[in-house]
């Protein structure tokens, strides 16, 4: 949840927000970890993140 969290608080901080983050354990037993679920996206939504992603990995 801690990841989950922190991402949704840097793409709100980026002015995005994606509808359906959830968090999903794919093991009935033992889980190791949890998977975030990005949920579905807009076009708009989607073009918003390659731009935030770029403008980071070029500083």
């Amino acid at each position: 949840m801690d990841a989950r969290d922190a991402l949704a608080t840097a793409l709100t901080t980026a002015g995005i927000q994606l509808p359906a983050m959830d968090i999903r354990t794919p093991w009935a037993e033992d889980s190791r970890y949890a998977l975030v679920h990005l949920g579905l996206c807009s076009a708009p939504v989607a073009h918003a993140l390659a731009e935030v992603i770029t403008r980071g990995a070029s500083r």
